[in-house]
C-alpha cells in the first residue's frame, strides 16, 4: 500500500515537471511576441524630440523649454554692434602745407645829426629823424641867438623844423630861404644836407 502511494506520487511529480519544462519555451515565445512597453510620457507624433514635455503641475499651454544637449554650446546672446552704418563716410582732411608769412621789416627810426656850420651870426646844427627811407622830423640843435638873431632864428625854426615843416614836406635840403634870415637859412640847409647824405 505504501509502495503504491509512493509510486503514484512520484509519477505525478514527474508529469508535473515535464509539463512545466515543455511550457517554458512557449511562454518565452509569447513574451517575445508581446509589444515593448511604451514610455509613460510618449512624445507626440510630429513634436520636436529635443523639447521635453510639460511636467505635471505646469499650466496647460506653457511653452516648452528647449533641452540643451550635452556638449552643444548654448546659443550666444546677440551682441550690439558698434560698427558704423555702411552709408556714413569718414573723410580724412588732406594735409595742408603750413603758410609761411614773411612780414615786411619794420622801419627802424634813427636820428642823424648834420655837421655844425658857423656864420657871422652864430652856430647852426640840424638833426633829422629818419624812418625807413623818409625824413619824419627835423630839429634845429643850435641856432644863432641874441638881439635880432633870436627873431630870425625863430622864423627859421618855425619854417623848417617839426613833423610838418618844410624839411618833411620836401624830403630834401632844397628849402625856401626865410626872409630876413638869409645867412641862418643857408647854414641850416648846409647842415641838413650833410645829415641827409649820412642817412641815405
Amino acid at each position: 500500500m505504501r509502495r503504491a502511494f509512493l509510486a503514484i506520487t512520484g509519477l505525478a511529480a514527474s508529469t508535473t515537471a515535464l509539463v512545466v519544462l515543455k511550457g517554458s519555451p512557449g511562454t518565452t515565445q509569447v513574451a517575445q511576441d508581446l509589444p515593448a512597453a511604451q514610455p509613460v510620457n510618449p512624445t507626440p507624433q510630429g513634436a520636436d524630440p529635443s523639447v521635453a514635455p510639460a511636467a505635471a503641475g505646469d499650466p496647460a499651454g506653457a511653452a516648452p523649454k528647449p533641452s540643451v544637449s550635452a556638449g552643444a554650446p548654448a546659443s550666444p546672446k546677440p551682441s550690439r554692434s558698434t560698427a558704423r552704418p555702411s552709408g556714413t563716410r569718414t573723410t580724412a582732411k588732406a594735409p595742408t602745407t603750413p603758410r609761411t608769412t614773411t612780414k615786411a621789416p619794420q622801419p627802424t627810426t634813427r636820428r642823424v645829426t648834420g655837421p655844425g656850420v658857423d656864420n657871422e651870426y652864430g652856430y647852426v646844427q640840424v638833426q633829422i629823424v629818419v624812418s625807413g627811407n623818409r625824413i619824419v622830423e627835423a630839429i634845429s640843435l643850435s641856432l644863432p641867438s641874441g638881439g635880432e638873431s633870436d627873431i630870425h632864428s625863430g622864423d627859421v625854426r618855425d619854417r623848417y623844423n617839426g613833423t610838418g615843416g618844410e624839411v618833411v614836406q620836401k624830403q630834401s635840403a632844397n628849402l625856401n630861404t626865410v626872409s630876413g634870415a638869409t645867412e641862418t637859412s643857408n647854414s641850416y640847409k648846409q647842415s641838413l644836407r650833410g645829415a641827409i647824405e649820412q642817412a641815405f
